[in-house]
């Protein structure tokens, strides 16, 4: 029988994947990791579920794939801080292989990890929806919350040195970014717009 046709059968259930993989980052990751902590993989999963519900994402095993690599996606931090992403996929790969997943699972999973490193550039619907998932806070009320975190984090890792560097890179990166799914566009779209609009404001840019 082809390995395409190959029924998947988890040797485990997915909370004990995502609690190995919580456990992994809570004993990992440094506290000066303020914007890329176990709260935001956290956040990230819940997103993914819902993007990939509005999205119709039918199958099973799909959505299995996409909640394994939401958790795995920043895993890589514990290591490194630039290329965390190549990082979290070293790591995932033997471990996915012992939860039973067949190597053709597991790239998919590097796939959708891969494609959420900036500039996005996802391939795939899954890949899309993990890419919105992973930036789902740029288009929320609590933006600025979460944005505080990360301003933190680049400060400590020598990014930026100041409020108006991090204003000025929030510019950036807010005109750049674009949503890839449908229902990411509906739902976030015009709240990181208005974002985009209030920081240009308040470092005086004319909107």
């Amino acid at each position: 029988m082809p390995a395409s046709t190959i029924k998947y059968k988890p040797m485990l259930s997915f909370s004990k994947i995502k609690e190995h993989v919580i456990a992994k980052l809570d004993k990992g990751l440094s506290p000066k990791l303020t914007y890329h902590n176990l709260a935001h993989t956290l956040d990230v999963l819940k997103q993914a579920e819902i993007i990939a519900k509005k999205e119709g994402v039918p199958d099973e095993l799909d959505l299995l794939l996409l909640k394994v690599s939401a958790l795995y996606h920043d895993v890589g931090f514990i290591n490194v801080y630039s290329g965390h992403e190549e990082e979290s996929c070293r790591i995932a790969e033997p471990e996915l292989l012992n939860f039973g997943f067949l190597p053709e699972q597991i790239e998919k999973v590097k796939g959708m990890i891969r494609a959420t490193k900036v500039p996005q550039l996802p391939n795939t619907l899954l890949e899309q929806i993990l890419c919105d998932s992973d930036l789902d806070y740029l288009g929320r009320n609590d933006f600025y919350v979460i944005g505080e975190g990360l301003f933190k984090e680049f400060t400590e890792h020598k990014v930026i040195s100041s409020y108006k560097e991090w204003d000025l890179l929030q510019i950036r990166f807010l005109e750049k970014h674009h949503y890839f799914t449908k229902s990411a566009i509906s739902r976030r779209q015009k709240e990181k717009q208005q974002h985009l609009t209030e920081v240009k404001t308040r470092v005086g840019i004319s909107v």
